[in-house]
C-alpha cells in the first residue's frame, strides 16, 4: 500500500509579519540587514566576549546599492545589537557619527572592536544561489580560532533567512507566525472558500487567525500601534523640508504641498481627495528616503501606498463621512491588506531584488486596493477582484532606482500606485466580484515575470532610469 505524503503545513503570514516598524530607506537593504546582524550577535551569546576579529562580506544587490540604501550603517548598528523597530532616527545619526569618528563598534553592545564602514567587504558581482541579497558574518578569537560563521539572506519586507535554518524565514520578529491558524489558506481561492464556508469577511477571518494564541484586544492594540506609526511618519514628513540625502538634490515637496492644501481645501472636500492621497504618499516616502521611521507595508520602498489609501478610506469613504469609528475602520483595513500581502509573499515575492518593483509597489497597491474595497462594503469576492486589478496593472514594473537611492522614481511611484489602488477598488465595487482573471493567476504571472526579468532591473541600479538619468 502506498501512503500519500502529508501535505506541507500552510505557512501563516500575519498582520505583524507584513507590517513592521523600522527605519528607511529600504526594508530589504536596511531593515533586513540590521535584523541579520543583530541576530548573528545574539546567537553568539557569551562567545561575543572572545571576539577579536570580525569579517563581514555583502553580496549581490546588497553590495551593489549598499551605500545608497543605508545597508552599511544598518549592518554596523545591528552588530551592536540594535534593531530597526527599537532605534530612533536620532539614535541612528548619533551612533553612526560616533562610529565614523572612532572607527570602532561595540559588538553586541559590550565588546569594543576596531571596525567601520571601510572594513565591510562589498562583492556586487557575486550572487549567492539562494537570493541576491546576502551577507556573511565571521568572527575569530585572539588565537585565530573561528568562533562562528553564518550567511543571511534579506528576502524582502524585512524578512531574513539564515543558512542552515531550513525553509523558515528568519528569527527575532522577522519570521512568519508559527501559530496554527484557525482558518489556514494557501492562496486567494482558498481564502474565498474559507470566508464563504465560515460566513466571515476577509478581515474577520484574518482576526480569527491572529487570535489563535493572542487575545483580540492585544491584536487590535498592535494594529493601532502600526496605524499610529504610519500617521506619525506622515506628520513628520509634512514638517521636514530641505533636500534629501544622497547627492541627487531631490527636494522635499510634502511641506509645501501640505501648506497649499490647507489654504485651498481646509474642509477636505472630495474634490481634492487625490491631492491629499498624493501628499500622504510623498510625505511617507520622503521620510523613508531620509532614513526616518516608517512602517514596512509590505516594504519600505512601497511604504507610502497603504497609508495614503488608508487616509482616503478614513476621510472620504461613506462610512467615514457617516461618523464610523476610525479605529475600527483602520483595523479592518489593515487586516484585509495583510491577508492580501500574505498571499503575494507566499505565492511570489515582495522583494524588489527578486522580482523587481512589481513585488514592492505592485504588492502594496494590491493590498491597499483590496482593503479599500472592504471598507467600501465589498464582498470577499469584490475585495479579491480589487487586489487582482491593482496587481495586474503593475505587472512587469522594474526596480531601477537612480543612484541606488529610494528616491527616483520611488517617491512619485508610491503616489501613482495609491491612485491605481483607489481606482481598482472602485472598479471592483461596480462589479459583483466575478471576473475572468483570478488574483492567484496574476500572482503566478508576477512570479514568472520576475523570474524572467533581467537582473539589472531588480534593485541593482544597473538598468533603466538608473543608467539613463544623469546624476548631478
Amino acid at each position: 500500500m502506498t501512503i500519500a505524503a502529508a501535505a506541507p503545513p500552510i505557512e501563516t503570514i500575519g498582520v505583524f509579519d507584513l507590517f513592521k516598524i523600522g527605519i528607511g530607506p529600504s526594508s530589504s537593504h536596511t531593515v533586513g540587514p540590521m535584523h541579520a546582524a543583530a541576530d548573528y550577535v545574539a546567537r553568539l551569546g557569551a562567545a561575543a566576549a572572545d571576539v577579536t576579529r570580525l569579517e563581514v562580506e555583502l553580496y549581490g544587490s546588497l553590495a551593489a546599492t549598499g551605500h545608497g540604501h543605508g545597508t552599511l550603517t544598518a549592518v554596523l548598528l545591528g552588530l551592536e545589537g540594535r534593531r530597526p523597530d527599537a532605534i530612533s532616527s536620532a539614535e541612528v545619526e548619533q551612533r553612526t557619527a560616533e562610529i565614523d569618528r572612532t572607527g570602532r563598534i561595540r559588538l553586541a553592545g559590550v565588546v569594543e572592536l576596531p571596525f567601520g564602514v571601510s572594513d565591510l567587504v562589498l562583492s556586487p558581482r557575486t550572487v549567492l544561489p539562494r537570493h541576491s541579497n546576502a551577507v556573511r558574518f565571521s568572527t575569530f578569537a585572539a588565537d585565530g580560532r573561528s568562533l562562528d560563521e553564518a550567511t543571511y539572506y534579506s528576502i524582502g519586507g524585512g524578512f531574513i533567512v539564515r543558512d542552515g535554518d531550513g525553509a523558515g524565514d528568519g528569527d527575532h520578529g522577522t519570521a512568519p507566525s508559527a501559530v496554527a491558524a484557525s482558518h489556514p489558506y494557501r492562496n486567494a481561492d482558498d481564502l474565498l472558500r474559507r470566508c464563504e464556508a465560515a460566513g466571515l469577511s476577509i478581515a474577520e477571518l484574518t482576526m480569527c487567525n491572529e487570535t489563535a494564541a493572542v487575545a483580540e484586544s492585544e491584536v487590535r492594540a498592535g494594529i493601532l500601534r502600526i496605524r499610529d506609526a504610519m500617521l506619525e511618519c506622515v506628520d513628520t514628513g509634512i514638517r521636514r523640508d530641505g533636500v534629501l540625502p544622497g547627492g541627487l538634490s531631490v527636494r522635499r515637496r510634502a511641506p509645501e504641498w501640505h501648506a497649499r492644501l490647507l489654504r485651498e481645501d481646509p474642509d477636505r472636500s472630495p474634490e481634492f481627495a487625490q491631492e491629499w492621497v498624493n501628499l500622504v504618499a510623498l510625505a511617507v516616502n520622503e521620510e523613508n528616503a531620509a532614513g526616518g521611521r516608517v512602517v514596512t507595508a509590505p516594504t519600505n520602498g512601497a511604504a507610502g501606498i497603504v497609508p495614503a489609501v488608508l487616509h482616503y478610506a478614513a476621510t472620504y469613504s461613506p462610512r467615514a463621512r457617516a461618523g464610523a469609528d476610525l479605529d475600527d475602520l483602520a483595523v479592518e483595513f489593515l487586516l484585509t491588506a495583510a491577508a492580501i500581502g500574505g498571499i503575494v509573499k507566499r505565492g511570489a515575492s515582495i522583494s524588489g531584488a527578486e522580482v523587481g518593483c512589481q513585488g514592492e509597489v505592485g504588492s502594496a497597491s494590491s493590498m491597499a486596493a483590496g482593503a479599500l474595497a472592504a471598507i467600501l462594503g465589498g464582498t470577499p469576492a469584490q475585495v479579491e477582484n480589487a487586489a487582482e486589478i491593482a496587481m495586474e496593472h503593475n505587472l512587469g514594473l522594474t526596480c531601477d532606482p537612480v543612484g541606488g537611492l529610494v528616491q527616483i522614481p520611488c517617491i512619485e511611484r508610491n503616489a501613482i500606485a495609491a491612485g491605481k489602488a483607489i481606482n481598482a477598488a472602485k472598479m471592483a465595487m461596480w462589479g459583483d466580484g466575478s471576473h475572468r482573471v483570478s488574483f492567484d493567476q496574476v500572482i503566478e504571472t508576477m512570479r514568472q515575470t520576475g523570474r524572467d526579468m533581467s537582473d539589472k532591473y531588480k534593485e541593482t541600479a544597473t538598468g533603466g532610469l538608473a543608467v539613463n538619468v544623469v546624476e548631478c
